[in-house]
């Protein structure tokens, strides 16, 4: 039978494909699902982290690092380990709307800034064992795992409000010029380490923390195409641990450099982000957009430069 019109168009041109907004990767721009996880060594391997849309590395207390992970395409069944969260997330997650946001809880005094931000309040104290579970092969407090669907159930059953992903700043496109080779790059906390190896057989960037392999439960090798290195002010503020540490706090929102590493190559550039409620561009001094390559990205906050390792020169016969 002979088609016509539309029909005949749509059996012609092939489907579009959908992309995620917040990655450029292929996937649905899903409700926002941001978790915060343990980055000690103790709570490695994590799981669930190689689905995240962005993951930021952000300072805690003492030096060490914690991520929050920002799920929209994927949500897997189980995230985690799940720990608490800390003042730098209200502003680092203000960009996105409001998130539907799972943490382990929260100092006493920073509870009722969590609860008036513009985010979805989703922290364990609120939810049942059977959606904060307890991995029996973890100890604690390196154990708590997240079931992820059944929390996002939750959202749709009782119509909460959690914004889909949206524009947050970052382009993806080509490869720009001028970008310098890099093999390899260490980064630096006062009380962590990682490191992230150009491999060009899965072009991306493959991730070590504290010098260990960085291998997610599922056994894949963490590691994003695009790494943001963006550098921020850390400033104490006024929260504290149940030991008395003083939590930093990492300074999002305003200006400063950036090195976007992607293809093997890294490019200094320019973040600026005028408002909470804004995202965070990042662009060249002539005022051009740094495209990004679309798949997964890491964004590491971070007040210490970089150390980076060129590929070696080519031999000369």
């Amino acid at each position: 039978m002979m088609l016509t019109g539309c029909a005949a168009i749509s059996n012609v041109l092939p489907e579009a494909v959908v992309t995620n907004v917040l990655s450029g990767r292929e996937g649905i721009n899903g409700p926002v699902l941001v978790v915060k996880i343990d980055d000690t060594t103790q709570a490695h391997p994590q799981v669930g982290l190689e689905n995240a849309d962005v993951v930021y590395i952000e300072q805690v207390e003492g030096g060490l690092t914690r991520l929050a992970a920002v799920f929209s395409s994927i949500i897997p069944e189980r995230i985690g380990p799940v720990r608490s969260a800390r003042i730098s997330d209200i502003d680092i997650l203000s960009q996105f709307g409001r998130v539907a946001f799972a943490y382990s809880g929260a100092q006493r005094k920073l509870l009722p800034v969590i609860a008036a931000a513009n985010l979805q309040d989703l922290g364990a104290q609120r939810q049942s064992p059977t959606i904060f579970t307890t991995d029996p092969n973890r100890i604690p407090p390196y154990a708590m795992i997240l079931r992820a669907d059944l929390l996002m159930a939750k959202v749709v059953e009782n119509n909460y409000q959690v914004d889909s992903a949206k524009d947050v700043g970052f382009k993806f496109g080509d490869l720009p010029e001028g970008g310098a080779p890099t093999e390899k790059v260490v980064l630096h906390w006062p009380a962590a380490t990682y490191s992230a190896t150009w491999s060009k057989e899965e072009s991306r960037w493959l991730l070590s923390h504290n010098n260990s392999v960085n291998y997610a439960e599922s056994g894949i090798i963490l590691g994003p195409t695009t790494l943001v290195i963006q550098m921020v002010s850390i400033i104490p503020s006024e929260y504290k641990d149940k030991l008395g540490g003083v939590t930093p706090l990492s300074q999002t929102v305003g200006t400063g450099k950036a090195y976007v590493l992607r293809n093997g190559q890294r490019f200094v550039t320019t973040w600026n982000r005028p408002s909470a409620e804004a995202g965070t561009i990042f662009t060249f001094s002539d005022g051009t957009v740094m495209n990004f390559d679309p798949g997964q990205i890491w964004i590491a906050l971070t007040d210490r430069e970089p150390d980076f390792t060129s590929p070696p020169a080519p031999k000369t016969k």
